[in-house]
């Protein structure tokens, strides 16, 4: 039952489609998943009004502090994976979030701003460990990425992150028309209709790459679910 966050003090880093995506794949792949929204925009939530029912999916909204351990302590037996959208803060529940957490990804835009709120999420981390001797494994990935972010420039970061001994994925999430169009229309990479998506199906194939690397950063090997089953979806009281 992992438990993988998303976090940058900085908003707008593509934490919310990260997760998003992470998720929607673990559950198309058969996992049960549950996701965590704690960002105060509550993207995920409305995404889930407008999806209706998703198999092997379900959304908690209006997360504390006080009920995110309780959420996580009385759903374990029912779930593969936790996913933790969190504000682009570093408030209580951002380091509550991330102390529960067995995995923290942390997604950077290339931008000066996006490093600085991930140096943040990387102090945290630090002083967890130096404070608690709480050890957190913590990867970076690139989101956003375009054909206009140049290798050079994606090296340039990657040496910059390595330099501090954090683990960058190497598959960056791309800036893609079919991770706009699930927040517009709702449903998965899956259920959009490729006719009117354009490059659905490197959409897809990017986002099975992310969740696919993802899993290999996992402690213990999550054996998913018998068959699929619907999960209620939208927002549930904390």
């Amino acid at each position: 039952m992992p438990v993988i966050s998303f976090a940058n003090a900085k908003g707008g880093a593509g934490k919310t489609t990260a997760a998003l995506l992470l998720a929607t794949e673990l559950a198309h792949q058969g996992h049960r998943v549950v996701i965590m929204d704690c960002d105060p925009q509550h993207w995920i939530s409305q995404w889930a009004e407008i999806s209706g029912p998703v198999r092997n999916l379900e959304v908690i909204s209006e997360v504390s502090v006080a009920s995110l351990q309780c959420h996580l302590r009385e759903m374990a037996g029912q779930v593969d994976f936790f996913v933790i959208d969190l504000a682009g803060a570093r408030d209580a529940l951002v380091t509550t979030a991330v102390g529960l957490s067995d995995h923290v990804m942390i997604p950077v835009q290339g931008s000066a701003m996006d490093a600085k709120g991930a140096a943040q999420i990387l102090d945290l981390l630090n002083l967890m460990k130096e404070k608690a001797n709480l050890v957190i494994s913590h990867s970076v990935v690139l989101t956003r990425v375009t054909s206009m972010v140049t290798t050079k420039a994606l090296v340039a970061i990657k040496g910059l992150l390595a330099a501090r001994g954090v683990n960058v994925l190497n598959t960056p999430i791309g800036e893609r028309n079919a991770f706009k169009e699930l927040f517009e229309t709702g449903g998965t990479l899956h259920t959009l209709d490729p006719a009117r998506v354009s490059n659905l199906d490197k959409g897809r194939e990017n986002a099975a790459a992310f969740a696919q690397e993802v899993l290999r950063l996992m402690p213990a090997k999550v054996v998913r679910s018998g068959k699929l089953r619907p999960a209620a979806s939208g927002r549930l009281a904390a």
